[in-house]
């Protein structure tokens, strides 16, 4: 069985079909998803998901794009809201200076609130990282030499500098449709020399859909392809990638029930 260890079912996309998405991911082998939280202020939608369902499972925290809005988040806050038992992973935070959509500033403030919840729950931290490797790495690194916590890089595609630092340190990466485009050579490359027992998969839906849906609605089924893809990549079945991966994410998101 697969797991979709980043998806995002409260968006508008999915909102009136939940059930309908989920029937699809079943179908497809896919038996968990975590649906990720963009904002705090939107929390109790995410968790009214998780709740309903029990193959959901849901994160706590603010995406940077949104980090100007909720600077008065505090780790207090994180640490409160994820006590729920289907809350198993804090984020999605780090830095984006593709879009710089918030000052970095208040991006940076964001990421070390979170990293603070991390390192206090245990629970995993889901991190963004968009032209921004150096600074994500050394604030990992600087952060790390304070008092270990787990985090993963979500959606990578990002350079092999960041992933090889991340990886010394514990972190683990999640690829997403990106890497079955034609162009993704370079990626491809990252994902084929990083420790098996490291490796996630993701499909960021409903964003990043994978070939042959690129262009089109991206949906927690999908995941198969992208499983698909990094196996080949791997030399490895499809099977092996879907097994190691599923042990993965459950080491990694240790609070989650496994379904």
């Amino acid at each position: 069985m697969l797991v979709d260890s980043h998806c995002h079912l409260d968006y508008p996309d999915f909102a009136p079909e939940v059930p309908e998405v989920l029937a699809r991911a079943a179908a497809a082998g896919v038996s968990h998803l975590v649906t990720i939280s963009t904002r705090v202020q939107r929390f109790d939608q995410i968790l009214a998901i998780a709740e309903r369902y029990e193959q959901v499972s849901c994160s706590v925290g603010t995406h940077p794009h949104e980090a100007a809005h909720e600077l008065d988040v505090t780790t207090a806050d994180l640490v409160r809201l994820s006590a729920h038992p289907k809350v198993v992973a804090i984020g999605e935070v780090g830095l984006d200076y593709h879009y710089d959509k918030s000052p970095r500033e208040a991006q940076a403030h964001g990421f070390h609130t979170h990293i603070a919840a991390a390192r206090e729950t245990g629970l995993p931290l889901v991190i963004h990282a968009r032209e921004a490797d150096d600074d994500v790495a050394e604030i990992l690194e600087r952060e790390s030499a304070k008092g270990a916590f787990p985090f993963l890089l979500h959606c990578f595609t990002a350079g092999p500098d960041l992933a090889r630092r991340a990886v010394a340190l514990g972190g683990y990466v999640s690829f997403s449709g990106v890497i079955t485009f034609k162009k993704s050579e370079a990626l491809r490359a990252i994902a084929a020399e990083l420790p098996a027992e490291r490796l996630l998969v993701e499909t960021d839906a409903p964003f990043l859909a994978p070939m042959p849906h690129r262009g089109k609605r991206n949906e927690p089924a999908f995941v198969r392809q992208t499983a698909t893809v990094l196996a080949d990549t791997r030399g490895v079945s499809l099977e092996a990638m879907a097994a190691q991966t599923t042990e993965n994410f459950y080491r990694l998101f240790s609070k989650a029930q496994r379904t």
